[in-house]
């Protein structure tokens, strides 16, 4: 009786950490994503210049439908601006905001991302034509994220934040809009998140704009894939 008296605090410390391991080993990665997110940032700064676009896979519960949905990896994406020497993520998250890279880098999966830029970047993107982007961009700021991915400005998702900033701040259009009918909607997991968020009524005739459709845009170049 009095060993295993004696054993009962070996025992409890035991199941503790039996218990706890789980959510200390995702804290120890999350740790060790940011940092390394962080390395990439300072490695990739010098490359990048205002109004870049970057891309990556999010983690979302809506991630997978996407990337099925449009045949690409990348399902998130936003603007990057420099802000008191220091490179943000314009995004549509919940809510629009104004995100430090570094965060950005670390949120996404395995830390990879891709950055873009419009093909005669030196000309067109100005310091007066980022400032019109910027000033386009502002009235987003703080919106709800669009579940729905509705093309009114009520609320707001990623691809479309990019495209109506570069289109009223700069009137360029980065590829052309759809409807959600046209993106691959036959896969199960998409089916399945449609009638989620729509029910049995699809609103196959809204306006949209993807991820991957702003990816591939013959506007834009690759700046760097890490």
């Amino acid at each position: 009786m009095y060993r295993r008296l004696l054993l009962l605090p070996s025992l409890l410390l035991a199941a503790f950490a039996i218990a706890a391991y789980p959510r200390l080993h995702r804290k120890l990665l999350r740790f060790q994503n940011y940092r390394a997110a962080e390395a990439a940032t300072v490695q990739i700064a010098p490359q990048l210049r205002d109004g870049d676009l970057i891309f990556h896979t999010s983690l979302s519960a809506q991630s997978r439908a996407i990337q099925l949905a449009t045949h690409s990896p990348y399902s998130h994406c936003g603007i990057l601006y420099q802000q008191n020497g220091q490179w943000h993520v314009f995004e549509a998250v919940q809510p629009v905001k104004l995100t430090p890279l570094t965060a950005w880098i670390a949120r996404g999966k395995g830390g990879h991302f891709v950055t873009k830029r419009l093909r005669d970047a030196a000309t067109a993107l100005t310091p007066d034509a980022l400032a019109r982007m910027k000033t386009a961009g502002m009235p987003m700021l703080g919106h709800n994220y669009d579940l729905y991915f509705g093309w009114s400005d009520d609320r707001i998702y990623c691809s479309e934040l990019i495209w109506k900033v570069y289109e009223r701040g700069l009137g360029r259009r980065i590829d052309q809009l759809q409807q959600l009918r046209d993106f691959d909607l036959s896969n199960a997991a998409v089916q399945a998140k449609l009638k989620e968020r729509y029910g049995k009524q699809l609103p196959l005739s809204e306006t949209v704009i993807s991820p991957a459709s702003i990816f591939t845009s013959p506007e834009l170049v690759t700046v760097l894939a890490r």
